[in-house]
């Protein structure tokens, strides 16, 4: 089978399946309801799958952990699938909730009030367990809006070229980290996550 054929599809899997392509953003219940009563689960598995990697792939323009998180959970399910651990049906419910994650993670930006830029930095300085413990939610929201600024002000569209750029950036995220008493042996690690995202997100930065 050709390259362009899988292609179209994957395009008509929406339509084979009476279904308007939504949008993962405003997925509701019933429509996540409807998937799951599918008499044809090959259809609503393809369905669930490709929406579910167009949304993780527009997500990695924004926010590395959260999207890295999101296709590691996709990816496990469907190759325990692949490989006949879970049924069809269990699989389908396993992509039902990640969709629910989904929405889940954007709620939370929001009760944060935390803008886009905000929770991506946010979900890079809460990636472990001993930084949430120690520092709680409110003070970890605090670091994120830091440094979201301190990256903003330090940073340039041509930064990943200029290695004094990203020398001086590297000192501004230990410093504030430091300030903010994130746990000394996670520091190195997230700061070079924090780099990342900032490299990640620098051209809107500072446009």
């Amino acid at each position: 089978m050709t390259s362009a054929l899988v292609s179209e599809q994957v395009v008509d899997i929406f339509y084979a399946a009476g279904l308007k392509k939504p949008d993962i953003s405003i997925l509701s219940e019933e429509f996540l309801l409807e998937i799951k009563n599918m008499e044809h689960k090959n259809v609503a598995l393809e369905v669930l799958r490709k929406l579910l990697n167009d949304e993780i792939k527009a997500r990695m323009k924004k926010n590395l952990v959260q999207s890295k998180s999101l296709l590691d959970m996709l990816e496990e399910s469907l190759q325990r699938y692949h490989n006949k651990a879970i049924t069809s049906a269990q699989v389908i419910e396993e992509l039902i909730e990640l969709a629910k994650d989904i929405e889940n993670m954007d709620e939370e930006a929001k009760s944060m009030d935390l803008s886009e830029f905000e929770y991506a930095f946010y979900t890079a300085v809460a990636n472990n367990d001993s930084a949430r413990d120690l520092m709680q939610q409110d003070k970890l929201r605090e670091l994120a809006v830091v440094l979201t600024e301190r990256v903003r002000k330090n940073t340039s569209i041509d930064w990943t070229i200029k290695e004094s750029v990203r020398a001086k950036l590297k000192v501004i995220v230990k410093r504030t980290l430091r300030q903010f008493g994130y746990p000394p042996d996670m520091q190195k690690l997230v700061t070079e996550t924090v780099l990342k995202q900032a490299e990640l997100i620098a051209e809107e930065l500072v446009g």
